[in-house]
């Protein structure tokens, strides 16, 4: 028997299912939506002809007791520090440099710095406005921090962004606990300053690994370069959306459908997902 599971997940996977139906019965988690079968590389290969995400998962542990999650692009669907930049009219500039930093092009700390000087004198009612009019959840976030909660992991938000933010995502999604930057003021404006030590791609891993759980238990999932060791480090690593260097790396990818898919790669069914 395989050790491992051929994961299938689209809008509609039928015509998925019918084009593998050499290699077995699908085993449905969601009708019409995801499926398991036992994997074959050929399958595989067929599968991501398609419009899916198709991924080869372990069964071993399959379930995880940890998720950590990025936040910017992954639990929510904007760049916070980018939205951030629009108030002071200069998202174009940052955004650029964001999505270099994301990429793998340049350092993330020296690039974090760069950006946060450029907003030195901007007041903190942007921060607000930010978050009220631009933040929103990703699809199925809620849906997976609740299940998994539910079945007794430990849920951490770990970002490169700042905690204004991840300490009101984190209440939102219901996630136990957030790790971020200190965007640092005057009491009335950004100073153009962050506390030191920078969290970057060193601290994301060192979070996922002091959280008292066996990496290979834990569910690590992001789409910038700054994810990538805690995503390869992780018993499940997931590329979300991710920008190529992750997608490339990761042991699994969804590029195709929500944060729902992280509960179907763990075998979980809809009549166990919790809707948060």
């Amino acid at each position: 028997m395989s050790q491992h599971v051929l994961n299938v997940i689209a809008d509609d996977a039928r015509p998925v299912a019918h084009a593998l139906r050499a290699f077995g019965d699908p085993s449905w988690l969601s009708d019409g939506r995801a499926f398991d079968l036992p994997f074959h590389d050929e399958a595989l290969a067929i599968a991501r002809t398609f419009a899916c995400d198709a991924n080869r998962v372990p069964l071993a542990g399959r379930r995880k007791r940890l998720l950590v999650a990025d936040m910017d692009s992954t639990i929510i669907t904007c760049e916070c520090l980018d939205e951030l930049a629009d108030q002071a009219g200069l998202k174009p500039r940052i955004a650029a440099i964001t999505e270099r930093a994301m990429r793998g092009e340049i350092a993330f700390a020296p690039a974090l710095k760069e950006r946060v000087a450029l907003l030195r004198g901007l007041p903190l009612a942007a921060l607000a406005r930010t978050y009220d009019e631009r933040v929103r959840l990703t699809p199925g976030a809620k849906a997976l921090v609740a299940t998994m909660k539910a079945h007794g992991a430990r849920t951490v938000l770990v970002s490169g962004g700042f905690t204004y933010f991840t300490g009101r995502v984190r209440e939102a999604c219901g996630l136990d606990a957030d790790h971020a930057n200190v965007l640092l003021d005057d009491g009335h404006a950004l100073t153009g300053e962050v506390r030191e030590p920078v969290l970057g791609r060193e601290a994301k891993l060192d979070t996922l690994l002091s959280q008292g759980v066996d990496p290979h238990d834990a569910l690590a999932v992001g789409d910038g370069a700054n994810d990538l060791d805690m995503i390869r480090a992780a018993g499940l690593g997931v590329a979300f959306h991710a920008k190529p260097i992750v997608a490339e790396a990761a042991a699994a990818r969804i590029d195709q459908s929500d944060l729902r898919a992280l509960l179907y790669l763990q075998g979980y069914t809809d009549s166990e997902i919790a809707e948060g």
